[in-house]
């Protein structure tokens, strides 16, 4: 998880809840979701924060951040004119924590006003905005509900902000370890950046334009230690395919999350799984799992280009090796 620097935490649960996919596919059959919700909510070695889990060690690099938070102008008098609500909820927290949002009140003098579905959720929109603040944190989950608490019963007693530019320094950096490489500038994307500002060395790529920054650790890596790949079924939300652009860039692998298209204009399916074959992003995998069924369905396996036989034996163990996994019986090609 330290390599990783991040699982996403997406409510789309197709084949499985895409933290523990994203852990399936980097550890394999060894992973047991037990010892993630075990890491984030017994042991604490794990957090989640803003739809992410992290390592507990990296929350200084986000301290200094929640201090200024919210950070946008009309949630700053949202939240100066509900005061009260504010104080309200965090008693409540306090005297009777942790807690789901049903449970706490909604004693809101300003109501939340939103064009889409946060319309009026004062609730739900002050246990969010609360919490990147760094005054409540999730405390467990029962499904998919979170449970909220105040973040002195949470995170460490001991955790020091580090200054917010240096932090942002680091996380560049740990960003970079992860990814190996990445542009030193990218648009931005929901929630995680995808660029890494002036983090590792300055590099070229043959054939694709612009520059790109390269972790010196996998550079040093990359010359001195022989490369063994594997075959590996990614979730969309994996980091090494996360952005679409890199991932047209640097492996030619085009790729779009399908699940907002109407079924006639899929050209792969609802989600399907990104494929890496040693080191390449081969296919796509379209299946769904069925819990109730016992059923692993694999409705396609779509070949970007056509797979020898040794590439389709590793695509198929790995299906095997997923259904296994899920305790589904796999049918399909």
């Amino acid at each position: 998880m330290k390599q990783l620097t991040l699982l996403q935490v997406d409510p789309t649960a197709a084949i499985a809840p895409n933290a523990d996919l994203v852990a399936w596919s980097r550890l394999g059959a060894v992973y047991r979701p037990e010892d993630l919700t075990r890491a984030l909510e017994v042991d604490r070695t794990l957090f989640e924060f803003d739809a992410l889990i992290r390592p507990m060690e990296d929350l200084p690099l986000f301290l200094a951040g929640m201090q200024g938070a919210p950070h946008r102008e009309r949630t700053r008098e949202w939240l100066t004119a509900n005061r009260s609500f504010h104080r309200d909820v965090l008693a409540r927290l306090r005297d009777a924590g942790p807690l789901a949002s049903r449970d706490l009140p909604d004693t809101a003098a300003v109501p939340w006003a939103s064009s889409g579905w946060t319309n009026n959720r004062n609730t739900t929109q002050l246990l969010e905005i609360l919490a990147m603040r760094g005054e409540i944190a999730i405390s467990h989950r029962k499904g998919r509900e979170r449970f909220w608490d105040l973040a002195e019963r949470v995170y460490p007693a001991d955790a020091v902000a580090i200054p917010f530019a240096d932090a942002v320094r680091i996380r560049d950096e740990r960003r970079l370890a992860a990814l190996g490489i990445a542009r030193a500038k990218a648009p931005e994307q929901p929630i995680e950046p995808v660029h890494v500002g002036e983090a590792g060395e300055e590099a070229t790529v043959e054939g694709v334009p612009g520059t790109w920054r390269v972790d010196p650790a996998a550079l040093e890596a990359a010359g001195s230690e022989r490369f063994e790949g594997r075959t590996a079924l990614l979730s969309p939300f994996d980091r090494l395919g996360y952005d679409r652009v890199r991932a047209r860039q640097l492996f030619g692998f085009e790729y779009t999350l399908e699940m907002y298209k109407p079924e006639a204009k899929r050209q792969w399916g609802y989600f399907a799984l990104p494929v890496l074959h040693d080191d390449e992003l081969v296919g796509k995998v379209d299946a769904k799992a069925d819990r109730k069924a016992g059923i692993l369905t694999v409705h396609a396996i779509h070949e970007d280009a056509p797979f020898d036989a040794d590439t389709k034996d590793a695509v198929h163990g790995e299906l095997d090796g997923l259904a296994e996994w899920l305790g589904l019986e796999r049918v399909g090609p």
